[in-house]
């Protein structure tokens, strides 16, 4: 018997994430393979006192991952089952920092980054000639973000010296990046689904109550027809990711495509709705033609 699992977060009960996983399970079975979902929450991996990793009811061919816990999908790389995304794939995609060090230095367009200042004193404050760096960087208005997060969570506009101020030291104990502000793409971007390093659709958002352009937080969405241009750059940051599944969210300049983040467990109900693409369905045949060959 063809058997899957996908693999939730233990906590996490948005609709979005339930959507995901049920959407993805709907389609494999339609392809005659039995999935199970589970909540990341059981313990299926551990070590024990002699050290050596083992497993616990994780009899399934391959693995949709949709959690982001590092620890479990590094220890199910070594059990011979298929992650749907890699280990490496999701970590990397997971901080904002370590995508933009991934992506640099291959020809990839991107806002010009700076990583915040990692802290592990108590009682430290940031210091003003830290301060005067970036705003010399950067400018103003400029981009503050928690290296960890989504949904556009956790992303500010920064307009001064003092906003700059509070939110570096409100940050300080936690890992966040300084980004340069693409004006003429504020409240506008450009997301696009790839599945097995192909864009599969694109779907403009647009936002008139923020520069961040989430449907989560108002944004409103509707097909967008990837070109050649887009189809390439999202093609090679895909291939240089190795994400089997991706969204990557892309900013319009004036001087063309920037990629803004890569986010490797990207929902599809949103892109779903607005453009009318089975993106479940291109995705359970892609990973049912991975496993089983045909």
């Amino acid at each position: 018997m063809k058997k899957g699992l996908i693999l939730v977060n233990a906590y996490c009960e948005t609709n979005s994430n339930l959507n995901q996983s049920k959407r993805l399970k709907e389609e494999l079975e339609l392809l005659c393979v039995s999935v199970d979902i589970q909540k990341n929450d059981s313990f299926s991996a551990s070590i024990n006192s002699s050290g050596d990793i083992v497993y616990s009811n994780l009899n399934y061919d391959f693995c949709v991952y949709l959690d982001k816990d590092k620890y479990l999908s590094n220890m199910l790389q070594s059990k011979p089952i298929r992650l749907f995304n890699s280990h490496n794939a999701i970590q990397v995609c997971d901080d904002k920092m370590l995508t933009h060090i991934a992506l640099a230095n291959k020809n990839i367009p991107m806002p010009k980054t700076l990583a915040g200042l990692l802290c592990y004193t108590l009682g430290s404050t940031v210091k003003e000639d830290t301060l005067d760096k970036i705003e010399k960087e950067l400018g103003y208005p400029l981009v503050v973000k928690n290296s960890f997060g989504s949904l556009g969570e956790q992303v500010v506009l920064v307009n001064n010296r003092q906003e700059l101020k509070e939110i570096s030291q409100k940050l300080i104990f936690k890992p966040h990046i300084f980004q340069e502000y693409i004006k003429e793409s504020s409240g506008v971007d450009i997301r696009v689904i790839v599945v097995g390093k192909k864009p599969i659709v694109g779907m403009k958002r647009v936002s008139k109550v923020d520069f961040r352009s989430n449907i989560e937080l108002g944004g409103v969405g509707e097909k967008y027809e990837i070109d050649n241009s887009l189809a390439s750059l999202c093609t090679k940051v895909s291939e240089i990711l190795n994400l089997d599944y991706c969204g990557i969210d892309i900013l319009v300049s004036n001087n063309g495509y920037m990629v803004c983040e890569v986010n490797s467990n990207a929902f599809f109900g949103g892109i779903e709705a607005v453009t009318g693409v089975n993106v479940a369905k291109v995705y359970a045949e892609y990973i049912y033609k991975q496993i089983y060959g045909v």
